[in-house]
């Protein structure tokens, strides 16, 4: 088939959906279809079989595209529209396949066009836009029945979690959907490269390193994973480690663990390049996720769980549809409970090794490569043209 991917991010960069959006579009192309890929103008430049890689103008004035909504996405996504509406009234695709809130332009283009429709959700766009800010009051009531629209419109939905699938089917009952997580990176089988940061360089001797690995905006909960650190007995070898954030947040974050007396048992290590993530997750002792709210799983669980390392998570459905008791500790969203469980995995290392292990097992099966290629496959076979 011919296929019109539509991904409203910058590509290729090392982030959430631009790498959801290379995994499909790598199995598609691999697939034999024919696949135009229609992204925003900035991003590296990459090579993909089978896919044809297209870039959207930029808006005037517009530096680095902004993680989540904001003006500056708004005008990258405008022009994104007049590029899509432009290869469609050019060119005859039997299928479009809209990443997020692509799938608004989609939509508008079939009145001019046929093509069966297919609408990637990463999230929940009036979530997702309500998180960011600056949408006060009743701006929902407004914004969900957009979202109902491109539901009700698409002719198949790729939710990335169950809780978006169950979101899916309250608004566009008997609509076909396909839950398409993504895939977890596996662990390194070989020795560590040298050019990978080794993060007990600075830890002293024996020290049970604790990891985090991604931003440090207010709801993932690194700062209650700093004052869970605050909380540990004065014999504990618990040590803090953090991979990510921006300059300013973890300026913030220090100064946090430095008002609360724990800076030598919190090291803010910045950003690193992501295929070293299979690498830093394998220097750990235990992982953490302390998110305090959501509803998409994070695609640095299904990492963690490749890792084969024990994890600690917060106990809300971003964590809990993926992970259980038997792979996790998984607690209430806070610093007490996260500091207990510390302490637990510190003095319990066969418990730590056995929920370790049952998480590996788990990505291995349901979260592998050939698993992700397997479930989009499958949901596309609905859209072939013998269904139409």
């Amino acid at each position: 088939m011919k296929i019109l991917m539509i991904a409203p991010q910058p590509f290729f960069t090392e982030r959430g959906t631009p790498i959801a959006v290379r995994a499909a579009a790598t199995v598609l192309g691999a697939a034999g279809h024919d696949v135009d890929l229609l992204v925003l103008h900035e991003g590296a430049d990459i090579a993909i079989p089978g896919v044809h890689i297209i870039r959207s103008a930029r808006p005037p004035g517009i530096g680095p595209v902004p993680v989540g909504f904001s003006l500056a996405k708004l005008a990258c996504d405008v022009q994104l529209s007049w590029a899509a509406w432009r290869l469609i009234n050019r060119k005859r695709y039997d299928v479009v396949h809209a990443v997020e809130e692509a799938v608004f332009p989609a939509l508008a283009a079939r009145r001019f066009s046929r093509f069966r429709l297919v609408w990637d959700m990463d999230s929940l766009l009036v979530d997702q836009m309500m998180e960011a800010g600056g949408w006060k009051g009743n701006a929902a009531a407004w914004l969900r029945p957009l979202e109902q629209m491109a539901a009700r419109g698409a002719d198949l939905l790729l939710p990335v979690c169950p809780a978006i699938a169950e979101a899916a089917a309250r608004m566009a009952p008997g609509k076909p959907i396909h839950v398409l997580p993504d895939i977890a990176v596996p662990a390194p089988s070989g020795p560590r490269p040298t050019h990978v940061a080794n993060l007990r360089a600075a830890l002293p001797d024996r020290a049970v390193l604790a990891l985090y690995v991604g931003n440090l905006e207010p709801y993932q909960g690194v700062d209650d994973a700093i004052a869970a650190m605050a909380l540990l007995p004065d014999d504990s070898r618990v040590q803090l480690v953090v991979v990510g954030g921006t300059d300013v947040h973890r300026t913030q974050a220090q100064s946090r663990a430095t008002a609360a007396g724990i800076a030598d048992r919190v090291t803010l290590a910045g950003p690193m390049p992501l295929e070293h993530l299979p690498h830093l997750l394998a220097q750990a002792d235990i992982l953490l996720s302390p998110r305090r709210s959501g509803v998409n799983t994070p695609m640095k669980i299904y990492a963690y769980m490749a890792s084969g390392r024990p994890i600690v998570a917060t106990a809300i459905r971003s964590h809990d549809q993926v992970l259980d008791n038997s792979m996790a500790v998984l607690v209430p969203p806070g610093a007490s409970d996260l500091a207990s469980a510390l302490v637990r995995l510190q003095h319990d290392p066969a418990q730590a090794a056995l929920l370790g292990r049952a998480a590996r097992t788990k990505a291995e099966t349901q979260f592998s490569a050939a698993a992700f290629a397997r479930r989009l496959l499958d949901a596309y076979k609905l859209l072939e043209p013998n269904r139409y």
